[in-house]
């Protein structure tokens, strides 16, 4: 930079600080820091709404071809169906007051509570696209069997009641989880979760994929059919992820926080790769791509509850036990005989548990916690809490969402027919598919 420049750009800010300090005895102020904040939440939430281009990725990458219009359709519409349900009650079951189990006022964001020190607006969008992830996270595990329009009614049930009261326990300032000093800064129990147990849940009782399993019960492999696409979409995710936690935050501060959040996000994201991928090669004799990027995914699904309670160091180890727990969970799955063709339920299910339970043996009070971990001095009492909120939103969750599944089963159905799930749910649910110009077409 040349010397003019070094000299007038300084002054130039100074001259704008001193304006702002010097208005309408700090209102103006204010009103900047509010805009700013409001900027960062805005920011935020436009990475959050990003990462449906990557769970779309993922688990397009993950399924065959054959399905892969379906589990895109499913991504686009449970995000359009989680904003609209957000909005006319979502909301206000979740930020609404009404007492420690549910929120009551609010509806259609009418005269809706904003606990928030931002615009009301932008505080929406971000929990609508905190809602948004949590119902398409069971797209993946319910993959390549279910009928759309069953997979439509149950979007609209998880965003606007299921996914709403999970969120009033520990979010709205007035649920009986944040009563007790439950810490999940970023979602760990409320988003991936409440996501992951609604995905086991579904496919119990969906059942496996025809031939996922043999006579001996012995499960045998469906390859993905574009692992390119699906490592695409977990970069997209961990891209996504950097407005996921340091955009809960919601204000910039000093950046300190930010920073820190960032910092952790990114540490737990890479240990948990890397412990994946040493595990599954220690296991199976070959370091599998697809069960790193997951162990990835473990890792940052694991550091979005402690992500501001914790340091650097911590938020490594947190991140390299995900990816231990992300291959051992999906070797469980298959020897109980549950099909999750993408991982949802040991990615985001039990890493949503164990993210939860890290806070308890991490986290610091001095870091915005109610109370030290366990390692820091301050006994098993926080780590009580957080097994606590996770044992009950995860049985609230299998329980609710089973009756629903169940109910959908029972009465417009929840699984395609055999027939066209030999042949694809891209012909037989939207009579298209992803990759045209393979049918063989006779001349009359």
């Amino acid at each position: 930079m040349k010397g003019w420049k070094r000299a007038v750009l300084p002054a130039v800010m100074l001259c704008a600080l001193a304006g702002v300090a010097n208005a309408d005895d700090g209102e103006s102020l204010l009103a900047t820091v509010r805009g700013v904040d409001t900027l960062w939440v805005l920011v935020a939430a436009f990475l959050v709404f990003f990462m449906q281009a990557g769970f779309g990725m993922v688990e397009a990458g993950f399924i065959r071809a054959k399905n892969a219009c379906n589990i895109l359709t499913k991504n686009f519409l449970d995000y359009c169906v989680a904003s609209i349900m957000f909005f006319l009650v979502g909301y206000a079951f979740m930020f609404g007051t009404g007492g420690s189990f549910i929120g009551l006022s609010g509806f259609g964001m009418d005269g809706a509570a904003n606990p928030s020190g931002v615009s009301p607006f932008a505080f929406w969008l971000f929990q609508a696209a905190f809602c948004g992830a949590a119902a398409t996270i069971v797209a993946g595990g319910m993959a390549e069997r279910m009928k759309f329009h069953a997979y439509l009614l149950y979007t609209a049930v998880i965003s606007a009641v299921i996914y709403p009261i999970v969120g009033h326990w520990v979010w709205s300032g007035e649920g009986w989880l944040a009563g007790l000093g439950f810490g999940d800064f970023a979602g760990s129990t409320v988003v991936h979760a409440t996501g992951g147990w609604a995905a086991f849940v579904g496919t119990v009782v969906l059942g496996p994929r025809i031939g996922k399993f043999g006579a001996d019960g012995r499960a045998n492999a469906i390859p993905g059919h574009s692992i390119p696409l699906a490592a695409l979409g977990v970069f997209l995710l961990w891209f996504g992820w950097f407005g996921f936690n340091p955009g809960s935050t919601l204000s910039v501060g000093d950046g300190n926080v930010i920073g820190r959040v960032a910092m952790n996000t990114n540490l737990a994201a890479c240990a948990g790769a890397i412990l994946a991928m040493v595990t599954v090669w220690a296991l199976y004799g070959k370091p599998d791509l697809s069960m790193t990027m997951n162990g990835a995914l473990a890792g940052l699904v694991a550091i979005t509850a402690p992500c501001a309670f914790v340091s650097g160091a911590a938020a490594i180890a947190i991140g390299a036990v995900g990816g231990v727990v992300v291959v051992l969970g999906v070797a469980l799955l298959d020897r109980v005989g549950v099909d999750d063709p993408v991982g949802a339920v040991p990615v985001h299910g039990m890493n949503g548990v164990w993210g939860t339970l890290s806070v308890g043996i991490w986290g610091r009070q001095a870091l915005g916690l109610a109370r030290d971990g366990l390692l820091h001095g301050g006994g098993a009492a926080q780590l009580g809490v957080q097994a606590l909120g996770a044992v009950c939103v995860s049985l609230f969750v299998v329980a609710s969402m089973g009756l629903v599944f169940l109910t959908i089963r029972k009465t417009v159905g929840l699984r395609v027919s055999k027939a066209e799930e030999l042949r694809g749910l891209d012909i037989g649910e939207h009579g298209m598919e992803a990759y045209a110009g393979f049918q063989v077409f006779t001349t009359q």
